[in-house]
């Protein structure tokens, strides 16, 4: 299966001669495959000029050819403009073209007005659907990095329900709010409507469908309970009053973060007791520590330890599979015996005792 992509300048007149030739060959070759893609003359350049960074490619003109590698998962093979399709075409497939100059320029008109019309119908699309509005607080710290991808990738919303990201914040994080934007802009994501930024606190949750509280910044360490409530009341107030005010009447709140996460939940729950039921805390951090202490405890290892005696280190089996990482739990499915793995044990605890 040959599959090509065609992308050039919704105007350009090379393009339409170009997309003729691989409409026709499509449709007379059974194993080739063509996709196309226009791009408006006002964003064409620099269009071209970020796809041949990202591919580490060399090319400045309309249109532009590439292969996908479908069966070797590679980034595409550049085979270059218009004059080397046609070249291609002839000598693999022994087709060329016959556009006349004067059809090509009525063509490539007809092709920009196709591609404005489509663009039109596009954003009036968009507009007919809200997107989800999801507001994140603590907006700058690295936590909110990280979990940008996580919501951007259609696995936690769905793949048909496309969100708009609000980083909330106060105002002297502004520079990392901004640079936080434009990472997740970075990411193309088509689940991606909008990123915003908001340091203005009457204005924070407005028409929120989802809510992420994650740790408010602490200038100095708290050491008793009372000092901790007193340092979390008031901005659990302030963020139950402005969700009582400004989210959707259905909105869901998740408390996540390392510190004080189910008193966090108990005070926004009183701060905002119309939403009291649809607040949920997400402690797994504190959870992982709870286990971890417990296992200690008991004298207690985890299952993928391999029964691997205290104070040796070994690379865990994994394989990959369905796009993540998978540890191998199961001594079946590996190639290593416990006999073995009990010999290399007793062998490095003899070279550490040496």
């Amino acid at each position: 299966m040959a599959k090509f992509v065609l992308a050039g300048r919704a105007d350009c007149p090379y393009y339409a001669k170009a997309e003729l030739l691989a409409d026709y060959l499509q449709k007379n070759l059974p194993d080739f495959r063509i996709h196309k893609i226009t791009q408006h003359p006002d964003v064409w350049e620099e269009w071209l000029k970020d796809l041949c960074k990202k591919n580490r490619w060399s090319h400045n003109k309309s249109p532009i050819v590439w292969r996908e590698l479908l069966d070797r998962g590679g980034k595409g093979l550049l085979l270059g403009g218009y004059n080397e399709f046609l070249e291609h075409a002839q000598l693999y497939y022994g087709v060329t073209s016959s556009m006349t100059t004067e059809l090509m320029k009525s063509v490539a008109q007809e092709n920009l007005g196709t591609h404005i019309e489509k663009e039109l119908e596009k954003e009036s699309l968009k507009g007919l659907v809200n997107p989800l509005q999801v507001w994140i607080t603590s907006a700058s710290s690295l936590a909110c990095y990280h979990l940008i991808p996580i919501l951007t990738s259609g696995e936690v919303f769905g793949p048909q329900m496309e969100i708009s990201i609000n980083l909330f914040d106060n105002k002297h994080t502004e520079e990392k709010l901004i640079s936080h934007k434009q990472e997740a802009e970075d990411l193309a994501s088509p689940y991606l409507r909008s990123v915003s930024i908001c340091t203005q606190a009457e204005e924070a949750f407005h028409g929120a469908h989802v809510i992420i509280i994650l740790d408010d910044h602490v200038d100095k360490e708290i050491y008793s309970l009372e000092d901790c409530i007193r340092s979390r009341a008031p901005l659990c107030q302030l963020y139950g009053s402005l969700i009582e005010k400004n989210a959707d009447n259905f909105a869901k709140i998740i408390v996540g973060g390392k510190t004080f996460v189910n008193l966090k939940t108990a005070l926004l729950m009183k701060y905002a007791p119309t939403f009291a039921r649809n607040i949920i805390a997400v402690a797994l951090g504190v959870e992982g520590q709870a286990k971890a202490a417990l296992a200690r405890k008991l004298k207690i290892t985890p299952s993928c330890q391999f029964g691997i005696p205290k104070g040796i280190v070994f690379s865990m089996p994994v394989k990959f599979e369905n796009g993540t990482w998978v540890v191998l739990t199961d001594l079946k499915n590996t190639e290593i015996s416990q006999q073995v793995m009990t010999r290399m044990a007793n062998d490095l605890i003899q070279v550490m005792s040496e």
